[in-house]
């Protein structure tokens, strides 16, 4: 008997993929060259940090997106793939958009962690999208979004003139109002409720809570790693620290008390912990004190379960009407773990330097707060118009989406020992 399961991209896959990587083969040919001057101590000491957030991009975030019981091979291999495409990709356009550069792009391990961090942009907002899409269209979706996020990056720091730290702190907003705009494009006719069923499987919840404990572990790592000072990142560890702690315990307190039988839902334990770190991430290094650190995340594991209480309730009827019956579990998911805490994050930094022009002039605080909110617009305008381009590109019929009727299938794309065993 054969089977009712649609061939996966078979030509398309290889074909595209390939000539992605050959492509990347020949620029790196051509435009690159190794960091020859760095000492062996300074390079593990680098590699430790490397190491720690390529641990936390592969097997937090990958992990993390695999709650789905019929979905967990593709959620974590797929993220890995978009991974590998999208640091190979960054580390090129981030030479290439340097101001040193002179027609040669000097890799040192640093441009790789930098990469690796862009990189994890395209990791946040696919989780809003897997199951709903082939690789083609998430190695596609990864080029378009490490472009957008490397112009946002290096754009604040050149233009705007921020600190690079703060430049990369960005990127929950961006990501999270990216990956909404492509899921919303995707979004517009979809299968009813019986054909796309998203459930929660305890072996599934269980890797996915392995995912947040990756994550909750070197979030401190993510945060300082690109400050130079020794206070500031020690700050910077301490304070997300803290964050994590408080918005661990607000998160599990809130969601027993939200249920009327006090039990506690595990959705909201995957995410709404990490809101305090993904908070804390633009102002970690300029808080010199734990209780503002402490306050940010509790405010962000309330704002976090909050947003998974209530936007399902408050969108659906807005989502109904474009699309009905559409489930946007992990639509709302990104939107309440990296978009929510994002934006309380860049206003919290904010806050925190008008406090720091408050004690020397009062003349420049006006044009703090329009420039700040300024550049904030400038990245929730560009995630949100390249997030539906994108998402109308991905539409097309050239890349062979996966059938509406197997969404989140592994089957789909997997080859099974017993193709109908456990479906």
């Amino acid at each position: 008997m054969s089977s009712k399961y649609p061939v996966s991209v078979r030509t398309c896959l290889p074909l595209c993929a390939l000539v992605v990587e050959t492509a990347f083969i020949l620029i790196f040919f051509f435009f690159t060259t190794y960091d020859v001057v760095s000492e062996k101590q300074q390079l593990m000491d680098k590699y430790q940090v490397f190491q720690d957030v390529t641990v936390m991009a592969a097997l937090g975030l990958g992990f993390l997106a695999s709650s789905f019981p019929k979905h967990s091979w593709s959620s974590i291999a797929f993220d890995l793939f978009i991974l590998a495409v999208g640091v190979q990709w960054a580390v090129l356009l981030n030479g290439f958009l340097k101001d040193d550069y002179n027609g040669e792009i000097v890799i040192e391990l640093s441009s790789i962690q930098v990469a690796t961090m862009s990189a994890m942009s395209v990791l946040i907002s696919a989780s809003a999208v897997l199951g709903k899409t082939n690789l083609v269209q998430l190695m596609m979706m990864a080029l378009v979004e490490v472009t957008a996020f490397s112009v946002v990056y290096m754009t604040s720091k050149k233009v705007f003139s921020l600190e690079e730290c703060t430049s990369m702190m960005y990127i929950h907003v961006f990501a999270a109002y990216f990956g909404l705009a492509v899921t919303w494009c995707l979004s517009m006719s979809t299968p009813s409720k019986e054909q796309m069923e998203e459930r929660l499987a305890k072996s599934s919840s269980l890797f996915a809570m392995l995912g947040t404990l990756f994550l909750w572990i070197f979030w401190p790592r993510f945060n300082s790693t690109l400050l130079y000072s020794p206070d500031e990142r020690k700050n910077a560890v301490f304070n997300t620290y803290y964050a994590l702690a408080v918005s661990t315990v607000t998160a599990i307190s809130v969601s027993a008390s939200a249920h009327p039988q006090g039990k506690i839902n595990m959705a909201h334990i995957h995410n709404a912990v990490l809101a305090g770190g993904v908070a804390m991430g633009a102002s970690c290094h300029l808080i010199s004190s734990p209780w503002p650190a402490m306050v940010l995340g509790l405010l962000a594991g309330l704002i976090s379960i909050g947003g998974a209480k209530c936007l399902p309730l408050i969108c659906r009827p807005t989502y109904d009407a474009v699309c009905p019956q559409m489930r946007f579990h992990r639509m709302l998911m990104v939107h309440y773990t990296f978009g929510l805490p994002g934006l309380l994050g860049e206003f919290a930094y904010i806050i925190v330097k008008v406090y720091q022009l408050s004690s020397t002039t009062n003349s420049l605080m006006c044009y703090k707060i329009l420039f700040d909110i300024g550049v904030l617009s400038f990245v929730m305008v560009m995630s949100l118009a390249t997030g539906f381009l994108t998402g109308s590109l991905l539409r097309l019929k050239i890349w062979k989406a996966p059938d509406r009727n197997k969404y989140y299938h592994d089957q789909t794309f997997w080859k099974f020992p017993h193709l109908a065993a456990g479906f």
